[in-house]
């Protein structure tokens, strides 16, 4: 049956309020046991331990990954698997954290004696106050809420929405105390489009050696030319004895010579060059670069080593088959 657009609008407009006075009421219920989760979980030598059954369970594998992802090593134990061996999975030096709204999983209570015997540390997220996984917890973080957004009052939608809401602020308050930055990320997200930007380096995409076109002040405009054609860069470094960079030569400023009729058959490098190019370290990021072209709107930029020795360039084509841009 196709459903009338303007009750589909209506039912989903109320799930979203449900859901957000979910969160909302959260707020008003984190107290000093929230701080001491925080403190358990980073004094914790070994691993959080996540565990949750169905929907919570789901919930529970987000929050893992949300956590290692930010600075505190977690996995995702499944409490049914836990009772069949997984349970060697986690050691004492290891924090468990909980997740079920009802607090009265079968398949996780019947755990938490053993649990409690190897002397882990369990933080318990559950909207169960006098629950059996509360009564168990060394902390209890509360994610109890007033009604499902499921017009049944049956499917755990508000209830997944507030434990997800307060595993992201574990992670965050988490990540702020450890000093977390936007490098440490990347380098848990090599592959990702965050982690090339903050993690490539010029040198990783720069042209070298050979593939470098460079020339004197004194080569004539021919062997100039030849040069660029020959290293396909659409520009040439003018440099000095010590390969310092003089000046730069572009397909650019070849069509504007030859636009204002310019005779330059007896030109050298050294008359044509714009001094003075655009250069980046070899140890700058190669966003820096890609920021550096945007900016001046020019497509290539002249690497230089610490030495401010011509060692490189680099184009936007090579920074887009480094998929940095």
């Amino acid at each position: 049956m196709i459903p009338d657009p303007a009750n589909a609008l209506r039912l989903a407009r109320e799930t979203l309020d449900i859901e957000a006075e979910a969160i909302s009421g959260l707020k008003a219920r984190l107290n000093n046991g929230f701080a001491r989760a925080v403190d358990m979980m980073l004094a914790v030598k070994g691993r959080v331990v996540v565990m949750g059954m169905g929907k919570s369970g789901h919930i529970g594998r987000k929050i893992a990954a949300t956590l290692a992802s930010t600075g505190t090593p977690a996995m995702f134990v499944h409490p049914a698997e836990a009772s069949h061996g997984d349970l060697g999975m986690i050691k004492s030096v290891d924090l468990v954290l909980a997740v079920s709204n009802s607090g009265e999983s079968e398949e996780l209570t019947s755990i938490l004696p053993v649990l409690k015997r190897q002397g882990v540390p369990l933080i318990a997220i559950t909207g169960g106050a006098a629950s059996t996984l509360a009564r168990h917890a060394d902390v209890t973080i509360d994610s109890g809420v007033d009604r499902e957004a499921c017009p049944l009052n049956l499917a755990p939608t508000a209830s997944t929405t507030a434990q997800l809401a307060l595993g992201d602020a574990l992670a965050v308050v988490l990540l702020d105390a450890r000093g977390f930055r936007a490098e440490d990320f990347a380098r848990s997200h090599p592959g990702g489009a965050l982690g090339r930007r903050l993690l490539t380096h010029v040198s990783d995409v720069m042209r070298r050696g050979d593939q470098l076109p460079r020339v004197t002040p004194s080569t004539p405009f021919t062997a100039l030319m030849r040069e660029m054609s020959a290293k396909g860069l659409g520009a040439a470094a003018v440099v000095d004895e010590d390969d310092r960079v003089l000046g730069i030569f572009t397909d650019g400023d070849l069509r504007r010579l030859v636009e204002k009729g310019a005779d330059l058959r007896l030109s050298s490098a050294g008359d044509v060059m714009h001094p003075r190019p655009l250069t980046i370290r070899d140890d700058a990021l190669a966003a820096e670069a890609a920021s550096l072209m945007e900016l001046h709107r020019v497509t290539s930029v002249l690497v230089i080593d610490a030495n401010e020795r011509l060692c490189g360039a680099v184009n936007s084509n090579d920074l887009m088959r480094a998929k940095v841009i």
